[in-house]
């Protein structure tokens, strides 16, 4: 493994690397740069990964076709989608394959993946679900709006936090009912862990960027607590209340997480 210069190899040692590679960080970096060559021999490589029957070497196989191809050359979404469809088709039940064609699909936004996807909504893996969430992010399909509103109550956090930030700023659409999702999360995720300030900032953002009234009296109480992430301060410059404005100066005097937002929002909000 240390004698492979992955720039000078070929596709199958990289895969062979990477399918004995004990580092995560070594793994990632190897399937980068199959996905910076992204051409018919990788593509024609991970598809075959996809049809072994060793779930590593299919997981190999579904992480290449994820991102094959850069932002000027990308290998065709349809060509990826068909190997990720066929493989659920064949009911795949490996977890981490499974979890892999959720954040393939995610990358692809290929629309084919969703109803397959809401099926593994209530897979008992969190792994599986994450992928599930993250394969529907930016998906503006009911179901699929349905399905991440749904796990935006998952008893899991990471969970809630991915299809929180989903609902609030990944999609356009506004409905009342994504509305309420969104303030439930805000009311209901109570105290300053990380991660629960986080869905809670997600949801303010949300709320603020469909500039609903309830978020101003939560907002407001978010601003002037001792704890206030990015998101919070995003969310009142999205709002651009004025009913805000007397919160966001008060920070001036201590939150240096960004000066440049934080004067932002405050001219924003400014009457």
């Amino acid at each position: 493994m240390e004698h492979l210069t992955p720039n000078e190899s070929s596709t199958q040692e990289i895969i062979q690397a990477a399918l004995t590679a004990e580092n995560e960080d070594i793994y990632w970096d190897l399937v980068y740069v199959l996905h910076i060559r992204g051409g018919d021999g990788e593509f024609t490589a991970a598809s075959k990964l996809c049809e072994s029957e060793n779930s590593q070497e299919r997981t190999l196989g579904v992480n290449i076709l994820a991102q094959l191809g850069t932002t000027k050359k990308q290998f065709c979404i349809l060509d990826r989608g068909d190997v990720l469809l066929k493989l659920l088709s064949q009911e795949e039940k490996d977890k981490d394959v499974l979890a892999a064609i959720g954040y393939a699909f995610g990358h692809l936004q290929d629309a084919r993946g969703i109803l397959p996807l809401i099926k593994l909504k209530n897979h008992a893996d969190s792994d599986v679900q994450m992928g599930v969430v993250f394969g529907l992010n930016c998906q503006e399909d009911e179901l699929a709006i349905q399905t991440l509103i749904e796990l935006s109550s998952d008893e899991d956090e990471d969970i809630r936090n991915w299809a929180t930030f989903g609902l609030g700023s990944q999609i356009a659409i506004d409905t009342q009912e994504i509305r309420d999702a969104l303030y439930k999360r805000i009311i209901s995720e109570v105290g300053e862990d990380g991660t629960i300030a986080e869905i809670r900032g997600e949801a303010l953002l949300g709320l603020a960027i469909r500039k609903d009234e309830r978020v101003i009296e939560p907002l407001i109480a978010e601003l002037e607590s001792g704890c206030v992430g990015r998101l919070c301060v995003e969310a009142a410059m999205t709002m651009g209340d004025n009913r805000l404005y007397s919160a966001l100066v008060k920070l001036q005097d201590w939150w240096d997480v960004d000066t440049e937002l934080l004067q932002a929002a405050i001219s924003k909000c400014q009457a």
